[in-house]
């Protein structure tokens, strides 16, 4: 299945330099796992607050891809430097979820035509990562299968930031939007349970 996640090698060989200079000074891997967090909410604040300014949806596409590199550093600095550990799974985990609840969660404001497609959208988001953190528990390795993982919600995203940042409305057509998104997620779910069984 096609999915933005096929192109993390190449992502990360671009911020080896960045993950070098961290190191140098003496920047942890769940040092990085909770700035991410904490971008996530300034995301998630000037999204909501967009309305008084356009420049905020900016947030949405800069946001995102400052968040995605710093998901991609987290992961690159524990297993390069031996910094894995049990904490750093948690707050991974655990900050990935909250995270996209807070920065998805404005959509409901801006589009509320598709409200209940947006909240389960966002529902099945979250059992999209538990379903990828099964294959961890019962197979051998998490599954990232796409479509719709969490790096194609945050391209998706930052499109729509982006497309309403220069004026264009979707209202009309919002609701078939999210019922495909929906629709994704559901296939992308499927076959992470289905990968992670037969790994099993």
């Amino acid at each position: 299945m096609i999915s933005v996640y096929k192109l993390k090698p190449k992502f990360q060989q671009l911020l080896t330099p960045v993950l070098l200079f961290l190191h140098k000074n003496h920047i942890t891997a769940n040092q990085i796992t909770v700035s991410s967090i904490l971008l996530s909410v300034v995301i998630g604040v000037l999204f909501w607050n967009a309305d008084e300014s356009r420049w905020f949806f900016l947030s949405l596409p800069i946001g995102l891809l400052l968040r995605m590199a710093l998901n991609a550093l987290d992961g690159m600095m524990a297993r390069k430097f031996n910094q894995t550990s049990k904490l750093g799974e948690v707050l991974n985990e655990v900050g990935d979820i909250v995270s996209d609840v807070i920065i998805f969660f404005p959509l409901l404001k801006f589009q509320p035509e598709s409200l209940y497609l947006i909240i389960i959208f966002i529902v099945l988001s979250i059992i999209n990562e538990f379903a990828g953190l099964i294959g961890k528990a019962i197979g051998k390795e998490r599954r990232y299968d796409g479509p719709m993982g969490k790096s194609d919600r945050a391209l998706i995203l930052g499109v729509y930031g982006l497309a309403v940042f220069f004026g264009a409305d979707i209202s009309g057509i919002s609701k078939y939007i999210f019922g495909l998104l929906i629709i994704l997620l559901i296939i992308s779910t499927y076959i992470r349970l289905k990968k992670s069984l037969h790994e099993a």
